[in-house]
């Protein structure tokens, strides 16, 4: 999967965001690291901020498109 249908799917999920990038870590296209800088992350508990940047990833996570994933979340100012 390419970083930037990546890129694409989070802005959907995040069509606020501050900031949406989009490293692939291995030049692979199934090792990433995601940053989510998002004004609706305050005040809400980290875990529960993974948990949104999953849900839009949940297709290529499931179908292992994805193979190792990490999340970096945070409130927008």
């Amino acid at each position: 999967m390419s970083a930037e249908r990546l890129r694409d799917l989070l802005k959907a999920a995040f069509p606020e965001a501050e900031e949406c990038d989009i490293i692939d870590r291995t030049g692979t296209g199934d090792h990433f690291h995601v940053l989510v800088v998002d004004k609706q992350f305050h005040g809400m508990p980290l875990l529960e901020q993974h948990r949104a940047v999953n849900t839009a990833l949940a297709e290529a996570l499931e179908d292992g498109t994805i193979h190792e994933l990490r999340i970096s979340t945070r409130g927008a100012a």
